[in-house]
């Protein structure tokens, strides 16, 4: 099945210091796709306001959704994005969900970013995106029909806060930890998905694996334990699409240095 690539290097949704590095990675994994399949969307200069909202730069956020669903939607197959900071998942997510409901979120992330403008103490849009996917946000930045959070399964997730627990224990939600393949495929299909959407934020990663991250986390999944993760699930499930984010290297040649890591994930991901 052919895959586009879709960039967006957006990086109003960051609460990081460093957030314009998420710009930087975005264009050098950019510069090692095939520029037939790959779609780049065009993202604010500004960081745009919060609007009265309490999410940072909400109105560079909506806009950037909006060109998002518009790229997509001129996309027959399914799409790998590459951001950016998380928050680019909401629009890739939403796009996967109208073509297949049945659809689970794999969110592969050392944090669940199950904030809500109400919990969250920096207002960083990276951090609330996949509960606004549930529905639970600020018009804007929810999308038209949600996740069922009974669809959603982390990986790797190791720094959640006090209120991303009540929510994970509200809902249900299924957390793994470190899973096996057997353990993660057997969670879909609990879940009663029949396609999954891989949501990859490189801080799944150990540091020790993967340096180009703004907010390392440690005891993460190895490169390899990532690719049997991915291979596992196509092998089972149909692709609806995948998601690369918050790669942040601190040079150019850091990001040299860890680009082979990701061309060896995307690889997985688009056969």
């Amino acid at each position: 099945m052919p895959v586009a690539f879709v960039v967006v290097p957006q990086w109003q949704g960051s609460g990081s210091s460093r957030a314009m590095r998420l710009v930087d990675g975005a264009n050098a994994i950019r510069g090692d796709l095939p520029s037939s399949s790959t779609h780049v969307v065009d993202v604010p200069l500004e960081a745009g306001d919060a609007r009265g909202t309490g999410i940072q730069r909400f109105g560079s956020l909506a806009m950037v959704r909006e060109r998002m669903l518009a790229t997509l939607s001129e996309i027959p197959d399914a799409a790998i994005t590459i951001g950016g900071d998380c928050g680019v998942e909401l629009a890739a997510v939403e796009h996967a969900l109208a073509r297949n409901p049945e659809t689970a979120v794999l969110w592969f992330d050392a944090h669940p970013d199950l904030h809500s403008p109400t919990t969250s103490s920096s207002g960083a849009f990276t951090g609330q995106v996949l509960r606004a996917l549930t529905g639970d946000g600020l018009p804007g930045l929810v999308p038209d029909s949600p996740l069922d959070p009974a669809r959603i399964i982390l990986v790797g997730a190791r720094s959640i806060d006090s209120a991303e627990e009540d929510f994970i224990a509200e809902h249900g939600v299924a957390s793994l930890g470190l899973a096996s393949a057997e353990s993660l495929v057997a969670a879909v299909r609990a879940s009663g998905a029949t396609s999954v959407y891989l949501h990859i934020d490189v801080d799944v990663l150990d540091p020790s694996e993967f340096a180009g991250k703004s907010d390392p986390v440690p005891w993460g999944l190895t490169v390899a334990q990532l690719i049997e993760l991915i291979g596992a699930v196509k092998a089972e499930f149909g692709f609806a699409g995948a998601g690369i984010t918050e790669f942040a290297p601190s040079s150019p040649d850091a990001a040299t240095d860890d680009l082979p890591t990701l061309l060896r994930v995307i690889g997985a991901l688009a056969r």
